[in-house]
């Protein structure tokens, strides 16, 4: 269902969006319309990390709402599982086995808010209909910063990287290389940002799925 926190009222109050216009065009768009808010349902003042990606899977059957996840099941995209990789790298003392791409114990139980700049995308077109939600989404970014003074924001990549200017609280940011196949050996690989994200918030996450 397209429901929100009532944490985030002040925020959708100021945007119109169309949901309809978005999903009315003949192509088809994803996620699900059910799924298209869904990262909204978690309460703005108990995210603990935001861990921005740029538009959703544009694959049939991927994106269910929440950045680099997919549902139980499908096959876990090359970003994820390199994210996967340096998490074990970082923390071989846990043992963690990853063998699901689905991200729902990381957004509901460890509060990790996975946003996507673009809530949606045309099938097959990477990118497509960023320009859409981009004023949207720097405002929540915006948002986040400002009701939650305590919330990690991870920016992985250039892209994410060019939203450090909506984040006020600029010390709580990590920055990083984007673990795509692409760019993760220059740099992701090795770079430790999720310890230092669990610095930062000054307790353990259970990045376990």
């Amino acid at each position: 269902m397209n429901t929100y926190h009532e944490s985030w009222k002040p925020l959708f109050n100021n945007f119109n969006i169309s949901i309809d216009d978005i999903y009315s065009c003949s192509e088809v768009v994803y996620p699900e319309k059910e799924y298209l808010f869904r990262v909204f349902e978690m309460d703005v003042r108990e995210i603990k990390v935001l861990l921005l990606g740029q538009d959703p899977y544009h694959g049939p059957g991927q994106a269910h709402g929440l950045s680099f996840s997919v549902p139980e099941g499908v096959k876990i995209p090359p970003s994820l599982r390199n994210i996967y990789k340096e998490l074990q790298n970082e923390f071989p003392e846990r043992n963690y086995n990853f063998d699901s791409g689905n991200l729902d114990k990381w957004f509901y139980r460890e509060k990790i808010f996975l946003l996507n700049a673009s809530l949606s995308v045309i099938k097959g077109k990477p990118g497509s209909q960023i320009k859409i939600w981009e004023g949207f989404t720097n405002n929540v970014i915006k948002f986040v910063s400002e009701q939650n003074k305590t919330c990690v924001f991870l920016l992985l990549g250039n892209f994410a990287k060019s939203k450090e200017s909506f984040i006020s609280n600029e010390e709580r940011t990590i920055k990083g290389v984007h673990p795509s196949p692409l760019s993760a050996h220059n740099g992701f690989f090795g770079s430790g940002i999720f310890k230092k994200a669990e610095e930062l918030l000054g307790a353990n996450i259970d990045w376990s799925i």
